[in-house]
């Protein structure tokens, strides 16, 4: 039986996504944090890990991606996309209009933002490690109402409020699954890559699209991040289709190992469905 890590408690949205993946013979751990996660996978506790990485409302998480690229020394194996519904919950009992305070992870609430404004004007919106953390408060704490799933509704006592409290209604988050190794070329694959310059200057970027335009390989994201060492000192992220054993990928990557200062294979992996 593999471990297999993701952000807790039960209840969340990736619990949800870990399940949808059907493994037989899996030992879920929850973990109070991403970098919890990350950090059971690195230690062996767990074998696996999933965590989102990416929203089609509010964009890349960046807890992710930096544990990917300055923390520790895993890879993505796989990633999937999945439909996010948002629900506001409360303790049995209370009302809208009994709510005083909105509590969830600042991904879920910033999804939520415009029905929370709307509907809960004036209520403050405090953060919570994860959506299940934040029904178990609200269940707690009569008067405050969670962003979570309906499935922590169940688990933990917590009343419906409302539903489909999402802004777009196309509201989708990718997650990954995070181990060692690379994937073995399919066909159909995605990789990921962390870049760093040797310094800043003019067409910087501009030399790092002119290796991929080159050898035609599509790219499907690029994100700027700092360094974490200095103010205006940044690197990026880079998604990619294709496998680091695609000649095109191959030939790409070795040309930026020779212009840039680090060229780090974040993973490469099946791509979505």
């Amino acid at each position: 039986m593999s471990c297999w890590a993701f952000l807790g408690p039960a209840g969340t949205h990736t619990e949800e996504a870990l399940f949808s993946l059907g493994v037989a013979e899996m030992e879920p751990r929850a973990c109070t944090s991403i970098g919890e996660v990350f950090a059971a996978v690195a230690s062996g506790a767990c074998v696996h890990g999933v965590v989102p990485i990416e929203n089609s409302i509010e964009g890349s998480v960046n807890e992710t991606l930096d544990a990917l690229a300055f923390e520790h020394d895993l890879h993505v194996t796989g990633e999937f996309v999945r439909d996010i519904h948002h629900s506001l919950l409360a303790a049995p009992g209370v009302a809208l209009g009994d709510v005083t305070v909105v509590a969830s992870k600042p991904e879920a609430t910033a999804q939520c933002r415009g029905w929370i404004a709307a509907h809960l004007p004036g209520r403050p919106v405090v953060a919570a490690n994860s959506t299940a953390e934040a029904v178990q408060r609200a269940v707690a704490e009569p008067g405050v109402a969670a962003i979570g799933t309906a499935l922590a509704a169940d688990l933990y006592g917590a009343r419906v409020l409302q539903g489909s409290v999402e802004d777009h209604p196309g509201n989708q988050t990718r997650f990954v699954t995070i181990g060692r190794g690379l994937g073995q070329r399919t066909g159909r694959d995605k990789t990921s890559l962390a870049l760093f310059l040797h310094e800043d200057k003019p067409g910087a970027l501009l030399m790092i699209l002119s290796e991929f335009a080159y050898g035609q390989v599509n790219l499907t994201k690029i994100q700027s991040r700092p360094t974490k060492k200095q103010l205006g000192e940044y690197m990026f992220f880079i998604d990619l289709e294709g496998h680091v054993d695609d000649a095109e990928v191959a030939l790409a990557l070795d040309c930026l190992r020779l212009k840039l200062r680090e060229v780090i294979v974040l993973g490469s992996y099946p791509r979505a469905r």
